[in-house]
């Protein structure tokens, strides 16, 4: 009796699973237009290829003024590292800082 019950919710949760499944819609969403561009500079292109994986140029041109650029970049490139996981390698660390230092 026991064995005959589980089996039997087992089996009305797995076709609720597939039901829901089958009538889930696709969620669909634009992207905003980007109203900034990356400013030309040495290694722009590993700032392009590692920073536009989450967010847009467009962040890093809101980012406030500061006086000590290249600490406040590198704080902020190690943050994205280790808080919210970006996969940057090493050596593309002081580039991005450098880059990120000199043209914002």
């Amino acid at each position: 009796m026991i064995m005959q019950r589980t089996v039997l919710i087992s089996v009305t949760l797995a076709l609720a699973a597939v039901v829901g499944s089958a009538l889930a819609a696709p969620v669909n969403y634009k992207t905003p237009d980007e109203v900034a561009a990356f400013k030309p500079g040495p290694n722009l292109e590993v700032v392009q290829g590692n920073c536009t994986a989450c967010h847009s140029s467009d962040y890093i041109n809101t980012q406030p003024p500061m006086k000590d650029k290249k600490a406040f970049w590198q704080a902020e490139v190690t943050k994205m590292i280790k808080v919210y996981g970006a996969p940057i390698d090493d050596a593309d660390v002081g580039k991005i800082v450098d880059y990120l230092s000199a043209t914002y």
